[in-house]
């Protein structure tokens, strides 16, 4: 039971280290630091029941990890780096944002208690954007920064983002339903190149880094649509009514 949560606490650490770096003004291993953490939040539940280690103590502390690591530090090293430029506004849409987080663990939190009660190919879904994505996208502001495109943290470029967050937040707590992919089942022919796959996307990752993850957070941000048209199509072919609140 001590590794995974040993791995909880590094992730905070982490996360928090994070902020350090964004108010010192070092904002690229700010950023590393937020996705190291999201990266060792993402493991320690994996980890934990590969090693059949699970406890209703590690669920908390998981859970508290993640606003730590989802909500607040995203939130405060985009503000250190731009937000602050567009004043108050910048400040309330990053409180929505960490509000925003914080809500969406909880609803997570009771879906999951309530998985049973719900038919099995709705669990294939998310109800609305998951925090670890939401981390992710909202720092799109600082990836773009770091490609050298001539961008600067300027006081126009501080209410886009303060637009984008506030965006952002509301994808987190909205009704989406968002593919999870956790059912995926790869027929093992395609396992090796599937495997290359993911080999070349971690080795683009740490070639190019920034480059990869705007990528990433346009196709994210494309995908959306598309799940959101595969889950009404999946529900009329079950029979379902789908309510309006389950779609956007």
């Amino acid at each position: 039971m001590v590794l995974p949560n040993l791995v909880t606490v590094l992730a905070i650490c982490a996360g928090l280290s994070g902020i350090r770096f964004g108010f010192e003004g070092r904002f690229e291993p700010a950023v590393v630091m937020v996705l190291l953490a999201a990266f060792l939040d993402g493991i320690d539940g994996r980890l934990a029941r590969m090693l059949k280690a699970t406890s209703k103590f590690g669920a908390q502390m998981d859970s508290l990890a993640d606003i730590v690591n989802f909500g607040v530090a995203p939130a405060l090293v985009l503000y250190a780096f731009l937000l602050d430029r567009a004043g108050s506004p910048g400040w309330i849409a990053a409180l929505l944002f960490a509000i925003a987080c914080g809500l969406r663990l909880a609803r997570f939190n009771v879906l999951d208690d309530e998985k049973a009660d719900r038919p099995i190919w709705q669990s294939e879904y998310f109800v609305g954007v998951p925090a670890p994505a939401g981390a992710v996208l909202v720092m799109l502001p600082l990836y773009l920064y770091f490609l050298r495109l001539g961008l600067e943290p300027s006081r126009p470029a501080a209410f886009i983002a303060t637009g984008f967050t506030v965006l952002v937040a509301f994808l987190l707590v909205s009704r989406l339903p968002v593919y999870s992919g956790k059912s995926i089942k790869i027929p093992g022919d395609r396992v090796l190149p599937v495997i290359l796959a993911v080999v070349l996307y971690v080795l683009l990752l740490m070639t190019y880094p920034w480059y990869t993850l705007t990528a990433s957070v346009a196709g994210y941000l494309i995908f959306l649509p598309f799940s959101v048209r595969a889950y009404s199509k999946r529900a009329k072919l079950e029979g379902e009514k789908v309510p309006p609140s389950d779609i956007g």
